[in-house]
């Protein structure tokens, strides 16, 4: 079926201010809006009309106040998650199309803004709030909606066939984003123009304002790409409290290949990774672990009822679905005829198995698998190897725990990078 959509600028909107109805505006702006056309509405003036200006603070603290999460830094760059969950250069804060010392913020509440909106027009028709945003992998800007009502704002065909019959698995069209970037091409940045009107869209418009953006805002368990430069570090924390999901065996050797790329002295490889992927290997070796424990709490005098209080705490690797054990291997390293330079070069080992360690921990963050290090396989090498058929000289370096988040990690004090440098 074959359709004609018109898009066309509106001109001769005053300057908005603050407290402006900006519903009345547009209404008058438009006296020819017919049932079934889409308003295009360029989130600054609307940002304009709610007072979502900031004056006198740089950019920089707007930037700041407004971001949820950084995502990537570069020089003076920021992409930075916002509240509403939209990921944009400098959270969405503005400095252009408004007055000197002044920057615009988005909305509080874009969708909401779009409602109000649309309430104030005389037919049914649809509202778009756009704004711009680049785009990973690609050049150029464009425009996105970061507000909607009374329209629909996907097109959901999974599960229907293409001419040819093919079965489509994964086409989800972003139908309020196609209409945005269809305005962008009639108001232009340069020409004053922060309104469009779409007509030929008719089957889009809603009874009711519906859903808004919120169902193109993709949630964090399904985001592929969450991590960006500036916090793939900070993705990883320590989860001790797993799903009974399953844990994909690739996913953790991807892990290993990035542990594997720390660094290590003379051109060596001092890591090895044991994976424990069946539950019965698991079982051995927490059993002979926990035996070993139980037998050092009492050598060293601790009561029946401390050591079961103590054992409680290695239940983190009971609890998760697969476990890596690191080890450390002294192949390649120097031999030295005192102990000083000797116990130099373990030191040396151990710190790159530590690199090769955090960088498995990382990656398993960015998979989207929480884990946790745990050291006690350091206190019980003999038996681990024993149980595993490890070789004499991989030394266990803890264990890891390896699951599905059961529950986002509890938020931890930020600490400032201050107290922890000394300079000279």
């Amino acid at each position: 079926m074959s359709r004609t959509v018109s898009v066309r600028a509106v001109p001769g909107l005053p300057e908005i201010r603050p407290g402006d109805d900006l519903g009345a505006l547009l209404a008058a702006a438009v006296p020819d809006l017919a049932e079934g056309d889409i308003l295009v509405v360029t989130s600054k003036i609307v940002s304009k009309a709610e007072g979502r200006i900031r004056r006198g603070d740089g950019r920089a603290e707007a930037i700041a106040a407004e971001t949820d999460r950084v995502v990537a830094r570069r020089g003076d760059t920021v992409i930075a998650q916002t509240r509403h969950g939209f990921v944009m250069a400098a959270a969405g804060v503005d400095a252009s199309n408004t007055e000197r010392g002044t920057v615009l913020l988005l909305p509080e509440d874009p969708d909401a803004s779009a409602r109000r909106i649309r309430a104030a027009l005389p037919v049914r028709a649809g509202v778009v709030l756009s704004d711009t945003f680049g785009r990973p992998w690609r050049n150029g800007l464009t425009d996105l909606a970061i507000g909607a009502a009374g329209v629909r704002p996907l097109d959901d065909l999974r599960g229907r066939s293409d001419a040819y019959g093919n079965p489509l698995s994964a086409t989800v069209t972003a139908l309020v984003d196609e209409i945005a970037a269809a305005g962008e091409l009639v108001k232009g940045k340069l020409d004053g123009v922060p309104v469009a009107v779409v007509r030929g869209l008719s089957h889009l418009v809603t009874a009711e304002d519906g859903p808004g953006v919120r169902p193109l805002v993709r949630p964090a368990d399904e985001d592929m790409f969450r991590f960006g430069s500036a916090d793939v570090l900070f993705a990883r924390r320590t989860v001790r409290e797993f799903t009974g999901d399953p844990v994909d065996p690739a996913a953790v050797r991807r892990a290993v290949a990035a542990a594997i790329s720390a660094p290590a002295p003379h051109h060596t490889t001092p890591w090895r990774f044991v994976l424990l992927e069946t539950a019965a290997a698991r079982e051995k070796l927490l059993d002979a672990m926990l035996a070993a424990w139980v037998r050092d709490l009492r050598a060293t005098g601790f009561t029946e009822e401390a050591i079961a209080r103590r054992v409680r705490r290695g239940e983190v690797l009971r609890r998760a679905p697969y476990l890596v054990v690191p080890c450390l291997v002294m192949e390649g390293s120097h031999t030295y005829p005192d102990d000083r330079r000797n116990a130099a070069e373990r030191e040396m080992f151990v710190v790159a198995t530590g690199a090769g360690v955090q960088n498995l921990l990382v990656h398993l963050a960015v998979e989207g698998l929480g884990s946790a290090w745990v050291s006690s396989t350091m206190f019980c090498r003999e038996v681990v190897r024993e149980v595993l058929d490890l070789p004499a000289i991989w030394d266990p370096m803890g264990a890891v725990a390896v699951g599905h988040a059961a529950a986002p990690p509890r938020d931890r004090p930020p600490r400032d990078p201050a107290d922890f440098i000394v300079t000279r």
